[in-house]
């Protein structure tokens, strides 16, 4: 089983959604905290809109999203305390429960977790991959929106 991942980082959502077409995606799990963008087409309606017309589905799990002294943290740079706010954040109920789903979203259909950053090593989409694949044993991989895989 697949699982994708992808930030929309410096992407414009068509070519975000080019490369989730390229990689067969039918869902896309929504793992910010606040899905919301400065960034043209990556807010919550009209990123489900582009997709829609895509021919696949949005899911927003807000549990699997990163609380804002995580964010703050990832823009400082101080990672150790940004992995242990993510790791935090997803042992609590709320991310367990949404990792659940996200787990059975995937297990259904391929699915690719969304969030902002564009290296996945800066971003908390990399440990829901890790939990997902260590729980479910999906293959990870991490898409980009230039290059497509």
């Amino acid at each position: 089983m697949d699982l994708f991942t992808i930030g929309y980082e410096g992407a414009s959502q068509a070519a975000v959604l080019a490369a989730l077409r390229r990689a067969g995606v039918r869902t896309l799990i929504d793992v910010r905290d606040l899905p919301l963008s400065r960034r043209a087409g990556f807010s919550k309606t009209p990123l489900a809109a582009g997709l829609a017309g895509a021919g696949i589905a949005y899911v927003h799990l807000k549990g699997l999203g990163t609380p804002k002294e995580g964010r703050v943290a990832n823009h400082q740079g101080d990672w150790p305390l940004f992995w242990r706010i993510v790791e935090d954040s997803l042992s609590r109920p709320e991310g367990e429960h949404d990792l659940a789903r996200a787990g059975a979203l995937a297990a259904e259909a391929p699915s690719c977790l969304l969030c902002f950053e564009a290296s996945h090593t800066h971003c908390h989409r990399l440990r829901v991959a890790e939990l997902l694949a260590g729980r479910q044993g999906f293959s990870v991989t991490h898409l980009s929106p230039d290059a497509g895989f």
